[in-house]
């Protein structure tokens, strides 16, 4: 089922194409002219209208949290230029609207579109259209988070400095469809250290649950390596997925990477392996995944399967320039 956060969703329709902007420098009072923009040369046309000091009545957050934040999120394009242009109160205690405008070089202020989100009282959060991490790392915690409890089968590097954990589902089709994008970002990649975590979306799909257990015995009788042969199978034979024919087809895959089908079966009916499912589960749900496949660099979530590979590979590139080693 392809779904991702609607935030992602709408600056990747704000920011698109990809690459790595630069930030503005908004002034503390109103001027006639624009503020100097990164080390970018006076573009020919006014790209923003002067920001008004009386726009800025809130006490949290910063400005300068607002513009790491900015960056974070939409720093990968050197054809978009930002400036921070209100942060107000709101009625709401603690709560904060705030006002970015985005354009491009050469374009007048006409052509600006606004990016307004509000951020809440505990600074660590912000509402677009959904929830979403907020500060000047936004993307920290939910780093922290893949770190401590991604334990999937993986692949490629041992380091974890550079980590791509999929959220998947063996019934979805797009996810099926992306196992060749993952296969080229690892040939891209071979620093990364590759997850795959289960995230059967068991509402949609009856027979994602049964799938992803036997995946995690498989990983558990034949290690990694049988785990993506299995799943590779399993996405092959994906139409074979349904309530009559789903056993017969999951045990015949079993047999072709060379393991024991009774075994495995037995492994994947047990309350240990159910509660691993629930458990993958509730790691995707932790992390706000709202559908599959979503990709995660480190702590920031991507749609996986929706925007051009070039486009996935910058926005790759920048975000691996931005973080650091992995934390201890």
């Amino acid at each position: 089922m392809q779904s991702y956060r609607s935030l992602f969703a709408l600056v990747l329709l704000i920011a698109a194409p990809l690459a790595r902007a630069q930030q503005d420098s908004t002034p503390s009072a109103p001027v006639a002219q624009p503020p100097a923009i990164g080390a970018l040369a006076a573009p020919p046309a006014d790209p923003f209208p002067p920001v008004d000091k009386a726009s800025f009545t809130a006490e949290t957050p910063t400005l300068d949290t607002v513009k790491s934040f900015v960056h974070k999120l939409i720093g990968y394009d050197p054809n978009r230029l930002y400036q921070v242009q209100a942060i107000v109160k709101t009625q709401a205690p603690g709560v904060s609207k705030v006002i970015v405008l985005v354009n491009e070089p050469g374009k007048s202020a006409k052509d600006a579109q606004t990016l307004q989100f509000f951020t809440l009282p505990d600074g660590k959060f912000a509402i677009i259209s959904d929830v979403t991490p907020f500060g000047k790392d936004p993307f920290e915690k939910d780093r922290k988070v893949i770190l401590e409890r991604a334990n999937g089968p993986s692949r490629g590097a041992a380091s974890k400095d550079v980590m791509f954990v999929e959220f998947a589902d063996f019934q979805c089709p797009h996810c099926k469809d992306a196992q060749e994008t993952v296969d080229k970002l690892l040939a891209d990649y071979p620093q990364a250290h590759f997850v795959f975590q289960n995230f059967p979306l068991t509402q949609a799909h009856s027979e994602a649950a049964k799938a992803a257990a036997y995946g995690i015995c498989v990983a558990k009788a034949g290690g990694n390596a049988k785990f993506f042969d299995y799943a590779k199978q399993v996405f092959t034979r994906q139409a074979a997925l349904t309530p009559e024919g789903s056993e017969i087809t999951l045990r015949d895959i079993v047999v072709q990477i060379g393991l024991e089908p009774s075994t495995v079966a037995n492994c994947a009916s047990s309350a240990a392996t159910q509660n691993a499912v629930k458990a993958d589960i509730a790691l995707a749900q932790d992390l706000s995944v709202s559908g599959t496949p979503t990709l995660f660099v480190n702590g920031r979530g991507l749609p996986l399967s929706s925007v051009p590979y070039n486009v996935l590979k910058q926005l790759i590139d920048f975000q691996i320039a931005e973080d650091g080693p992995a934390p201890k």
